[in-house]
């Protein structure tokens, strides 16, 4: 609706919208708060693990999208060049939209959101890269074009130490001073938000970049929930300007005669891209549910595609029916796949048959393969990381206990395997998993996932399956743990409470039991 009320005052309809700088400043700032918001909220523990399948889906997919959508183009009837510049828009998705969708269904740090904000960020930065190059051809040449990046190559590594050294050495002196007023440290949040972004977006990066980073800086501090709450709502209220921004640039006039062409790269767009998604993730190991929710992200064209097509414009590559027309596949997909991502669910619960055919031979195979290994498993474990391992290992000092382990790192399952422990990959967003375990032997489940929502719908899940057995839960605070402990948790774990209570009993009181 925002992008319509911005086609509506726009030229194409009223024509009332003159203050396009302000809006367009505003809406910046809105993207700065966004990023920021998000790296505000990164976890390097799933960064670390998903930093490869980012990698590899974010190059994998601006590969094969941009070369399967040159040929459309061709087949259309489009030259090389226009060909060129349209499949390289179709290539990059939306972080600022993906972002906001992901944060309103919480599922931003969720595996299949974790990798893709991965990707989005790789996406980014390859259009970066092409952008530098054709402005820096269309300017001089080829000498110049070397310079060009080798600076920003430069800049960039230089940016990057700058904002490692104010992470470990600035940040953390200066916020306990500032959070003495909490509007005080909202200030210097938006401010360091907004300098980063404009930082590096003088660097030759963008100021998507820039403000993530920012976020990054304040991850590790104590005050970052505090930061993340206050700034939801101004986040909220910028980002409608960039929305209206993006619906007051269009001319409905120009793009008018590029309806049918628009409509197939459209298609190409809200089914191709998450298909080459699918087999990319598929070919990774990672199961059909995951896959697909990451896959949904990447069904439309970004504001980079927009920027990318007004260079091109610029340079005289393209005419203005080239750029109306990716325009155009960018309103039809911001509007379609925005349904698509907030139906996910509906939309897997219908297409999951289908999905099978992407997740890799050796996943299809594993439900009979767990089942006959399992006998005789009575704990489950879900969640290895340094709690549940501290798990695992008391209970291998026990013989008569066996365990059986969930992790949704594939690092982690891969690492536990070679040692020879029974370990699958799973998501516990994925209802599926618990199909593949026999629950009927299992007496303790043990979930070391401090996530409230998954912990209610996973006992639910346990429930509906009529697992009789105990259920252990852990939680971040004590509303958390009243709410899964009325749900029906046999136990819930606060691990700060936990860690106290264990040093108290072990350490404090024996010594002071002595005196």
């Amino acid at each position: 609706m925002f992008i319509f009320l911005g086609i509506f005052v726009g030229p194409s309809f009223l024509n009332i919208v003159h203050s396009k700088d302000n809006i367009h400043l505003l809406a910046e700032i809105g993207i700065a708060i966004l990023l920021f918001i998000v790296g505000l909220k990164l976890d390097l523990r799933l960064i670390k693990s998903t930093g490869k399948i980012a990698l590899m889906t974010g190059l994998g997919q601006v590969l094969f999208t941009s070369l399967f959508g040159f040929f459309i183009g061709i087949s259309l009837g489009f030259s090389s060049l226009e060909s060129f510049y349209i499949s390289v828009a179709l290539t990059f998705s939306s972080t600022i939209i993906i972002v906001k969708l992901l944060s309103d269904k919480k599922e931003i740090d969720s595996l299949h959101g974790q990798i893709a904000i991965g990707f989005l960020i790789v996406q980014d930065l390859v259009v970066i890269l092409v952008m530098i190059v054709l402005s820096t051809l269309g300017r001089t040449g080829e000498s110049s074009l070397l310079v060009e990046i080798g600076l920003t190559v430069l800049y960039s590594v230089l940016f990057v130490g700058v904002t490692i050294i104010s992470m470990r050495y600035f940040i953390p002196h200066v916020t306990p001073f500032l959070a003495k007023s909490t509007e005080l440290l909202t200030l210097f949040s938006i401010a360091w938000a907004v300098t980063l972004a404009v930082v590096s977006d003088l660097i030759g990066f963008s100021g998507e970049v820039g403000s993530f980073l920012a976020g990054v800086t304040l991850a590790s501090s104590p005050f970052k929930d505090v930061i993340g709450s206050r700034l939801i709502s101004l986040r909220d209220f910028l980002l409608l300007f960039f929305f209206v921004n993006l619906g007051a640039n269009l001319n409905l006039a120009v793009i008018s005669s590029q309806i049918p062409s628009a409509i197939i790269f459209s298609l190409f767009v809200l089914i191709g891209n998450p298909i080459i998604v699918l087999v990319i993730m598929g070919l990774m190991g990672y199961r059909k549910r995951t896959s697909f929710f990451a896959g949904l992200t990447v069904a439309q064209i970004s504001e980079f595609s927009l920027i990318f097509a007004g260079l091109g414009l610029y340079l005289g590559h393209i005419d203005e029916e080239i750029l109306g027309l990716i325009t155009l596949v960018g309103l039809i997909t911001i509007a379609l796949s925005t349904y698509m991502i907030l139906y996910s669910n509906s939309l897997y619960g219908f297409l999951s048959p289908v999905l099978r055919i992407f997740e890799k031979s050796g996943l299809k195979d594993e439900e009979n393969i767990i089942k006959n290994s399992l006998n005789g498993i009575n704990i489950l474990i879900i969640g290895l990381g340094r709690f549940g391992n501290e798990i695992i290992k008391k209970i291998e000092d026990n013989p008569d206990l066996n365990y059986f382990g969930v992790d949704f790192d594939p690092s982690v399952v891969k690492k536990f395997r070679e040692s020879g422990k029974n370990v699958i990959f799973g998501d516990l967003e994925d209802p599926d998993i618990f199909n593949l375990i026999p629950l009927n032997s299992v007496g303790y489940v043990i979930n070391t996932v401090p996530n409230s929502e998954l912990a209610e719908h996973m006992v639910i899940r346990l429930r509906r399956l009529g697992y009789s057995g105990k259920i252990y839960l852990t939680a971040l605070n004590k509303k958390d743990q009243k709410k899964l402990e009325e749900l029906g948790a046999d136990r819930v774990l606060v691990t700060y409470q936990l860690a106290a209570s264990n040093f108290f009993n072990e350490y404090l009181n024996p010594q002071i039991q002595k005196k």
